[in-house]
């Protein structure tokens, strides 16, 4: 059986997400499958897969997403070898006027992942990760804000999502969505982060939007990140923080590389595995902090400086790995993938 053509469409606002699923497949003569269909599925994905092979395969489909479903888990599935679709877009559909409310949600969504497990997700991070793997980003409603903050939007999906085309749609446009198509893989590289830590150069952006690169060798003490966390990262203080992502180090938990994540007020910290021994000091000290800071009238000086105060001093770094481990850490225990339990 031929692969069936799909344009994926996600998006945290089902009217904007909708409308435009539904213009694409009437211009593009695609079928379209609704998220209503989808979204009674225990696995919406899978449901789509189920569904596509019966539309018409010369036309292919455009299949619009629940706001719940996680793009990386939709791009790993449409585009799996032995799947019945290729995916040759994802659209991400967000409304002017609701963009900055979207990224800064902290209510969470669940879903079951198997084996009587429940996944718990933030909204901010599901919507911030549709925007940075999209390769289509639909700004509607755009006539509805001012002009200088349409701008800044822009901007700021600009360096999160530095791959993808901007479109800002008026509301009710006829204008057509433009659309970059081509067979995608698994793994696209896409989001502003991803680039920005492998070396890309991140772009100057007007309208108070910026964003920079952070690095620092030396690892993280525990309660003083969680305290510039809890007390002044959200508090206005360098700014609006809008996304900030990449790795660290506890210093508590050394040899563990640790992928950060922050949308809004919404922070994780994720071990990605075990880096280096814990006993070969000289190896800990060449794996440190690497983060990307993206956000509206960031004071980079001021967060690059809170930032180092929370890096061991001289003093700690000196007094070795035995007395890192005695810091007070109020961060979850982790389970190391291919390493042990902390």
């Amino acid at each position: 059986m031929p692969q069936i053509d799909v344009i994926a469409v996600v998006g945290p606002r089902a009217p904007e997400r909708v409308r435009c699923a539904k213009r694409l497949a009437e211009r593009s003569g695609r079928a379209f499958i609704p998220a209503t269909r989808l979204a009674p599925a225990v696995d919406p994905i899978e449901e789509a897969l189920d569904l596509v092979p019966w539309t018409t395969p010369s036309g292919g489909a455009v299949v619009e997403f629940p706001a719940a479903t996680s793009v990386i888990d939709l791009i790993g599935a449409l585009t799996d070898p032995f799947a019945p679709t290729r995916l040759l877009a994802v659209v991400c559909v967000v409304d002017a006027e609701h963009l900055a409310a979207d990224l800064a949600d902290e209510e969470y969504v669940t879903r079951a992942v198997g084996g009587g497990e429940v996944e718990h997700t933030a909204r901010a991070w599901l919507t911030v990760t549709q925007l940075e793997h999209a390769t289509t980003i639909v700004l509607a409603n755009a006539d509805r804000v001012p002009a200088a903050q349409r701008d800044a939007l822009l901007g700021l999906l600009g360096v999160i999502a530095p791959s993808a085309r901007l479109h800002p749609a008026d509301a009710d446009s006829p204008v057509a969505v433009p659309l970059d198509t081509g067979v995608m893989g698994a793994a696209q590289g896409r989001a502003g982060w991803t680039r920005a830590l492998s070396g890309d150069a991140i772009r100057p952006v007007g309208g108070g939007v910026s964003a920079f690169r952070y690095e620092n060798l030396r690892p993280l003490h525990p309660w003083r990140l969680h305290l510039l966390l809890d007390d002044r990262f959200a508090s206005g203080e360098f700014g609006m923080i809008v996304r900030s992502a990449g790795f660290c180090r506890l210093a508590s938990r050394p040899g563990v590389v640790a992928q950060w994540e922050q949308v809004g007020g919404m922070f994780d910290l994720v071990p990605v595995a075990d880096a280096v021994r814990p006993d070969d000091e000289d190896e800990l000290l060449a794996v440190g902090q690497d983060l990307f800071v993206a956000g509206l009238g960031l004071h980079r000086a001021a967060l690059t400086a809170a930032l180092d105060e929370v890096a061991l001093s001289d003093d700690e770094l000196l007094a070795g790995v035995a007395a890192w481990r005695t810091y007070p850490d109020p961060f979850p225990d982790w389970l190391v993938p291919g390493g042990s339990d902390r």
